[in-house]
């Protein structure tokens, strides 16, 4: 690994545990996705109303919601840390870092107003 602060990819720090954590997170409500909308729920039974009922309830749309959250960073700082690696450094470093960071925030801000607009608060 390069000589410098750690990446995700190497023990120690926060956001090597934040990886980890993140990491966990994902898989579990993976599974509850899958469950839910592909054994539960068919194909031909998602619709858009559906989907809007599910999204009213506090639990649901709290569980979507930290799904998104934790899928950005998780992803950001998975793709961020793997350029890392590369051997990315200086200026592109800083460029990649703050380019990902805006798309990361634009991502969550975008999927929380469809979410929004999903259980009804905004209209």
């Amino acid at each position: 690994m390069s000589a410098g602060a750690p990446t995700s990819f190497e023990r120690g720090g926060r956001m090597w545990l934040l990886q980890r954590v993140t990491a966990a997170f994902l898989v579990v409500v993976l599974a509850f996705h899958f469950f839910l909308l592909h054994f539960y729920h068919h194909a031909f039974e998602i619709t858009l109303m559906g989907t809007q009922t599910r999204m009213q309830d506090v639990g649901y749309f709290a569980t979507m919601w930290l799904f998104l959250v934790t899928a950005t960073f998780h992803g950001v700082n998975g793709v961020y840390n793997a350029l890392v690696n590369q051997g990315i450094s200086g200026t592109p470093k800083t460029a990649v870092k703050v380019i990902l960071g805006l798309a990361g925030l634009l991502l969550v801000a975008q999927g929380t107003r469809v979410a929004l607009y999903m259980n009804g608060f905004l209209a």
